[in-house]
C-alpha cells in the first residue's frame, strides 16, 4: 500500500480540497481507501488575487512569481494538514494546483510560421495551453514529500486537451460489467465520463468531455446580485423560487461550444463573469427576477449535460453518479433527473468513492502511477496521439 495526498483546486475557486488515501494494484486492479478528506479555503486576499488574475487582470511577473508560490505554500500547508491525525505520513503528493488560464487545441491547421514575424504577430499552433500555478518544487520543499505536479502539459504536448484527464480513473474504481454509466462531475465546469460495461476491449470504447458551465455561471450570479456577500445558492433553494425563461435557454444553448463534437474542454475563459455579464443582459428583455435567472442558468447546466449526451454517446446511460459541488445542488439534481427521468442518478460515495474529494483522489492515483511508469491519459478522451506518463516530479 502506498500512501498519497491528492491537491486539487478548482474553477469555483473555493479552497483547496485535499485527499489522504492508501493506494494498491495497478490499473485494472486498482483499490484506493480514503483516510481523510477536507477542503482549506483560500485566504480571502488570496483568493481575490486568483479570481482577478482569472478575470483577465494585469501583475507584474515579480507578482506573478509571488502568487504562483503563495498558492504552493498554501497546498503544501493543505498536504500537511490532511495527514496530522491519521500517521503514518505519505510518501508522495500528486498536486492539480490551480488552473488560471485554459485554452484548447486550435480547430483548425495552423498559419505558417513565419520566422522573421514580430513578436506580436499571431503565428497559432496547433496545441493548446494550461496554466497551473502551485509549484510542485516548493511542495516538496515545504513537505518534505516527493510531489508530482503540472499533470496537464504531457497530454497537450501530443495534441489533447489537457482536459478532462479523470476517465482512467473513472474507468478503474467506477466502471460496471453490466451497466452502461456516466461519471459525471460538476464542479465550476461540468465534465463526464462514459463507461460502457467492462467486457472485451471496453476501455478504447470509454469516452469524456467537458460539457459546459456547472457552478460558475450559478456562483457568480448570486456574487453579483448580493453584492458579494453570498457565493453560492445553497442547495438551489434562490433558483428553485424562480420560473426558467425557455427563449433564453435556447439562445445560449446555441452557443457553439455546446454544438461542437468531442473532445472538447473549457473554463472560465469561456463561462465567467463576460458570458455572465452577456446573459444578465440578455435577460432584460424578459424582465426576469433575480431567482429566474438563476432558474435558467442552473437549467443550462443540467440541459448541456443532457444534449451532450443525447448528441455525442454511443447509447443514453442505465447510471449516472455525480461528483463534485453541484453533486450538494439538490434543485439541480431534481431537475436532472427530470430530464432524464429513465436514468438511475446517484452520487458516486453509492459507488464507493467520495463525491466530494474525487477529484482529489485522482490526482492522488495520477500521481501515484506517474512514479509506477503507467500512462494516466486515454487519448479518446483527450484527443492526445497516444497515452503519455502525466506529471513532473519534484524530489524532496
Amino acid at each position: 500500500m502506498t500512501r498519497v495526498v491528492g491537491l486539487i483546486s478548482g474553477t469555483s475557486v473555493d479552497g483547496i480540497d485535499a485527499a489522504f488515501v492508501e493506494i494498491a494494484g495497478s490499473e485494472s486492479d486498482l483499490t484506493v481507501e480514503l483516510l481523510a478528506g477536507a477542503t482549506y479555503p483560500y485566504p480571502e486576499k488570496l483568493r481575490s488575487q486568483i479570481l482577478n488574475l482569472c478575470a483577465g487582470g494585469s501583475i507584474s511577473m515579480a507578482e506573478f512569481a509571488l502568487l504562483d508560490d503563495a498558492i504552493a505554500r498554501q497546498f503544501a500547508q493543505a498536504a500537511q494538514a490532511i495527514q496530522k491525525h491519521h500517521p503514518p505520513a505519505a510518501t508522495l503528493i500528486g498536486s492539480h494546483g490551480q488552473t488560471v488560464y485554459h485554452r484548447p487545441p486550435a480547430p483548425r491547421p495552423p498559419a505558417p510560421l513565419h520566422l522573421d514575424a514580430p513578436w506580436h504577430v499571431s503565428t497559432n499552433t496547433p496545441l493548446g495551453y494550461s496554466l497551473q500555478l502551485g509549484r510542485g518544487e516548493v511542495i516538496a520543499h515545504a513537505t518534505g514529500i516527493k510531489t508530482v505536479s503540472n499533470f496537464r502539459v504531457a497530454d497537450i504536448t501530443v495534441g489533447g486537451q489537457g482536459a478532462p484527464l479523470v476517465s482512467k480513473i473513472d474507468a478503474c474504481l467506477l466502471s460496471s460489467p453490466t451497466q452502461h454509466r456516466c461519471i459525471q462531475n460538476i464542479g465550476g465546469i461540468g465534465n463526464v465520463t462514459y463507461l460502457p460495461p467492462c467486457q472485451g476491449n471496453w476501455l478504447d470504447l470509454v469516452s469524456g468531455w467537458d460539457t459546459g458551465p456547472g457552478n460558475t455561471l450559478l456562483d457568480l450570479a448570486v456574487q453579483h446580485f448580493t453584492q458579494g456577500s453570498q457565493s453560492y445558492d445553497q442547495d438551489g433553494n434562490w433558483a428553485r423560487q424562480g420560473t426558467v425563461c425557455q427563449p433564453l435557454l435556447n439562445q445560449w444553448l446555441s452557443h457553439d461550444f455546446f454544438q461542437q463534437p468531442p473532445p472538447k474542454s473549457t473554463g472560465r475563459e469561456l463561462f465567467g463573469w463576460d458570458y455572465l455579464h452577456q446573459c444578465i443582459a440578455k435577460s432584460q428583455a424578459y424582465s426576469l427576477s433575480p431567482a429566474d435567472l438563476l432558474a435558467t442558468l442552473t437549467e443550462l447546466t443540467v440541459a448541456s449535460i443532457e444534449d451532450s449526451y443525447r448528441h455525442f454517446l454511443p447509447k443514453m446511460p442505465d447510471q449516472i453518479f455525480l461528483c463534485g459541488g453541484g453533486s450538494r445542488n439538490l434543485y439541480l439534481k431534481e431537475r436532472l433527473q427530470s430530464r432524464l427521468q429513465s436514468v438511475d442518478i446517484q452520487k458516486t460515495d453509492q459507488a464507493g468513492v467520495s463525491g466530494d474529494f474525487k477529484e482529489a483522489i485522482a490526482f492522488a492515483v495520477l500521481a501515484y502511477w506517474r512514479d509506477l511508469g503507467i500512462c494516466g491519459n486515454l487519448p479518446p478522451v483527450t484527443g492526445a496521439k497516444q497515452a503519455v506518463l502525466l506529471g513532473n516530479i519534484a524530489p524532496c
